[in-house]
């Protein structure tokens, strides 16, 4: 059972990181610090969040707890340090090594939040009039493993 939580959850990783590329993909240079109200977060500010997200899953993981609020670095560097911590939760999952937390609270907490995460950005993407096509991602070719920005190409892409 051990073995299918943790399979789970590595391609529920690999969901986060496919979604999350398309939703970074090709975004403009103006989209990183665009504002749609004064209350929320920019969608640096999102992607800064979402990489500590996997910063503090990977802790929890291994059972040293931590979160550390990232100083923002711009876009293209903020993506790579978000891929990044995908790819070192992920490798931290494939490994013969003890997790500290259930697969349960792992999911819970920064996996479901980053996923949220990423509806936001692909939402304030449509809002900023740079949308991102829609995909019937049930038939997506999600990998377990495949956590970088390099993701598959759309199988069934709408309007």
């Amino acid at each position: 059972m051990a073995d299918q939580g943790r399979e789970l959850l590595r391609h529920t990783v690999a969901t986060v990181a496919y979604r999350a590329a398309k939703a970074l993909r090709d975004a403009p240079d103006t989209f990183a610090g665009s504002r749609m109200g004064v209350t929320t977060r920019t969608p640096l500010q999102i992607l800064v969040h979402m990489g500590d997200l996997f910063d503090w899953a990977l802790s929890v993981a291994k059972g040293e707890e931590t979160w550390h609020d990232a100083a923002p670095l711009p876009w293209a560097q903020e993506a790579d340090r978000f891929f990044a911590g995908l790819r070192a939760f992920d490798d931290f999952l494939a490994s013969e090594a003890p997790l500290s937390s259930t697969f349960e609270r792992l999911f819970q907490g920064p996996v479901a939040d980053a996923l949220t995460h990423v509806g936001q950005i692909t939402m304030l993407r449509r809002l900023a009039n740079t949308p991102v096509k829609g995909e019937n991602y049930s038939r997506a070719e999600i990998v377990a493993g495949r956590v970088g920005p390099e993701q598959s190409s759309p199988r069934r892409e709408f309007d």
